[in-house]
């Protein structure tokens, strides 16, 4: 078992929440990695709080795939696979083609935010922070869907928030060589939205949200 884990949660919250945060960014970060076995005393010592809330954050977690409950061996953080990845692509191109679509059929324009949020992924990754990368990343592509103003198409995005960040991050991992390729497409994809070009848009989407087939070939099948 390695001995790194995430800094521990600060808040006023409850005590679920906190304790829930800290394991779903220790597990998304890889700082409590793929097949780590988690005991609810050792958890509950490092957050600072009893055993129960961590019981609720271990159910909460398992909903969302990122654990496995196992009977007499307890919670076990699961390992990202070339089929989750796939899956996950999947979705937020039904998601974000429909957005796109939306955004430059109204002439909007590409969001402000989308410049600086490049700009910012360009620092974090040159210090190989793939956290903050892809923390970043969701940022870009978020902006783009709240940009087509609907409301409930954010919110089913939105549920899709911590699965796609560990997704990133452990294909960035996988191929950090690809940051450079990731940040030119994304400028690529703001000029076509600035543009109003649909078409090219979703060809460029189509393009970015492709499984690498080393990535792939990294992660397994599962």
């Amino acid at each position: 078992m390695a001995t790194t884990a995430p800094v521990p949660v600060k808040g006023d919250g409850p005590a679920r929440d906190r304790v829930y945060a800290w394991l779903r960014d220790g597990i998304i970060s890889g700082a409590l990695e793929g097949g780590r076995f988690l005991d609810e005393l050792w958890v509950s010592g490092v957050v600072g709080v009893s055993r129960t809330p961590v019981r609720e954050a271990f159910h909460r977690l398992e909903a969302e795939r990122f654990i496995s409950l196992l009977p007499r061996k307890g919670a076990q953080v699961r390992t990202v696979t070339a089929r989750e990845l796939e899956e996950v692509y999947q979705s937020r191109r039904l998601i974000e083609g429909h957005a796109l679509g939306e955004v430059c059929a109204a002439r909007a324009g590409a969001p402000e935010e989308l410049a600086g949020l490049i700009e910012e992924m360009d620092r974090a990754g040159r210090e190989r922070d793939w956290f903050a990368v892809s923390g970043l990343d969701r940022r870009f592509h978020r902006a783009i869907v709240d940009a087509a103003g609907n409301s409930v198409l954010t919110e089913l995005y939105d549920t899709l928030r911590s699965r796609q960040q560990r997704v990133a991050v452990r294909a960035l991992e996988a191929r950090p060589e690809r940051l450079p390729i990731i940040a030119a497409e994304h400028r690529r994809l703001v000029d076509a939205i600035a543009a109003h070009e649909g078409e090219s848009a979703l060809r460029l989407l189509d393009q970015h949200l492709r499984p690498v087939p080393e990535v792939v070939s990294a992660l397994g099948r599962g």
